[in-house]
């Protein structure tokens, strides 16, 4: 059983949009066949993100998505496989979709996946990886129906 959750730490009410990233997170972790995984997405605010980003990855400065990857840990051992957080920023999300020209549901259910695979521990350091990562988000996104014009 996968246990997971969205957790909107905002003031800004994003049910319906928590509505659709809840039944692509049901999708992709199908897709994926992914069993017994245990994650939380968070939406929060800039201020908050800068900070998580500042403390723990020593960047200072607002990003878009922050993923704490649990599996990294070799002390941590139990009988599913407790992936971590993603923390997404909702103003960060809203801006980048007006830069991308797309739809603002579009724009945090790319950072929702992209941060799943860094839990999944795809990553984007070389050109080769950022390929697979960047197919396997769009074709994660595409076959949902959230495609890039919106």
């Amino acid at each position: 059983m996968n246990i997971y959750e969205i957790f909107n730490e905002t003031q800004e009410d994003l049910t319906e949009q928590m509505e659709k990233l809840k039944e692509l997170l049901v999708f992709a972790l199908k897709r994926e066949a992914l069993k017994n995984v245990e994650f939380n997405v968070i939406l929060v605010d800039s201020d908050t993100i800068h900070e998580i980003n500042k403390t723990y990855r020593k960047v200072d400065r607002v990003t878009d998505v922050i993923s704490f990857a649990l599996e990294d840990h070799p002390d941590i051992q139990l009988d599913h496989r407790v992936l971590g957080d993603i923390y997404i920023c909702v103003e960060k999300a809203r801006e980048q979709a007006m830069t991308y020209e797309h739809s603002f549901l579009r724009e945090l259910a790319f950072l929702m996946i992209h941060g799943l695979l860094h839990l999944l521990g795809y990553d984007h350091q070389t050109a080769e990886e950022e390929k697979i990562m960047f197919q396997k988000q769009d074709d994660i996104l595409n076959e949902f129906g959230i495609r890039r014009e919106g």
